[in-house]
């Protein structure tokens, strides 16, 4: 565990217009881990921030302030189940049915659907300032002409900016108060400083599992999200950890049948294998028996790929012989 970090070495900020309601939502939520500062139309890549750097949330008109801070850690595009699967109210609303609701109006024309992908700016943390706290918009920001704008803070306006930004992170902690929208519905909220787990939790591993392995089962193929379950080789449980390189994404069935023992992978030649006890316990399993010998579907990128040591653990340890 780890305080927000307070430095004096030169930041990049980036300043982005951010939604009341998601605001709102997730200053009523300080425990949430992960957050994800959704965008309606997923770009192929999203290069103004880089790994560590700070995003800084702007209110709309009438408010025109700075409301919060947190620190960006990847871009991924996601359909919205796998979005609320991953984030859960880290997406800012309370239910799956509420951020569709909010995004939906959003799309314009375009069709909106389970396989649509949106634009998923990750936040390692974020911290809410309360109203009294809000920084006042930047003197060059221009609302008709951007949806973003840098600072660096080796300029005048960044290094006021990241002044301001760090009083209220080095503040003990936030004055409780209730939070309004525009037509006088009041939310208490209370601000707390916060401590931040670096350690990458199940929302990001089911994240990273299906990225990785291009949202098709390990074993099979299949490629309907929902029947897709981020599996780990090793469980947590008896010592496995959240690594990529420890997890496969497999569809519900193969994920319930490799964790009892019944499938597995060949540590050396990535082969699945069957066990024989399939037909000897269930009678049954053809479908299942049929893929022993066949090549297991692996990540390109070769740290991504299941680890040796893990399989040769599960085959080991769980699978039966």
């Amino acid at each position: 565990m780890r305080f927000i970090p307070y430095t004096d070495a030169p930041m990049r900020l980036f300043v982005a217009f951010t939604d009341w309601d998601w605001y709102r939502h997730l200053t009523s939520r300080p425990e949430v881990g992960l957050v994800n500062f959704w965008r309606p139309r997923a770009q192929a890549t999203f290069r103004v921030l880089a790994a560590g750097d700070l995003m800084l949330f702007k209110l709309k008109a009438p408010r025109r302030a700075i409301a919060g801070v947190g620190q960006f850690q990847e871009y991924r595009r996601l359909p919205i189940h796998l979005m609320w699967e991953a984030f859960g109210e880290g997406n800012g609303a309370s239910n799956l049915q509420e951020l569709e609701m909010r995004i939906r109006p959003l799309q314009g024309s375009t069709p909106f659907g389970p396989t649509q992908e949106l634009g998923c700016v990750i936040l390692r943390w974020t911290i809410m300032f309360p109203p009294d706290d809000w920084i006042p918009e930047p003197p060059d920001w221009r609302d008709g002409s951007q949806q973003g704008k840098h600072y660096d803070t080796d300029s005048e306006v960044g290094q006021h900016l990241w002044t301001q930004v760090q009083e209220r992170l080095q503040a003990a902690s936030f004055k409780a108060q209730p939070i309004g929208d525009a037509v006088g519905d009041e939310l208490p909220v209370r601000f707390v400083r916060r401590e931040v787990s670096q350690r990458q939790g199940q929302d990001a591993f089911r994240l990273l599992i299906t990225t990785a392995y291009q949202n098709r089962c390990a074993f099979t193929g299949e490629r309907v999200l929902p029947a897709l379950e981020a599996g780990h080789i090793r469980p947590a449980t008896r010592g496995g950890s959240h690594a990529i390189s420890n997890g496969m994404l497999l569809r519900r069935d193969v994920h319930a049948l490799f964790d009892t023992g019944y499938l597995g992978v060949h540590p050396r030649t990535l082969q699945l294998q069957a066990s024989a006890r399939l037909q000897d316990d269930f009678q049954n399993g053809h479908e299942y028996r049929e893929m022993q010998g066949q090549q297991l579907w692996c990540p390109p990128a070769a740290l991504e790929r299941p680890s040796r040591l893990q399989l040769e653990w599960h085959m080991d340890q769980v699978f039966r012989h």
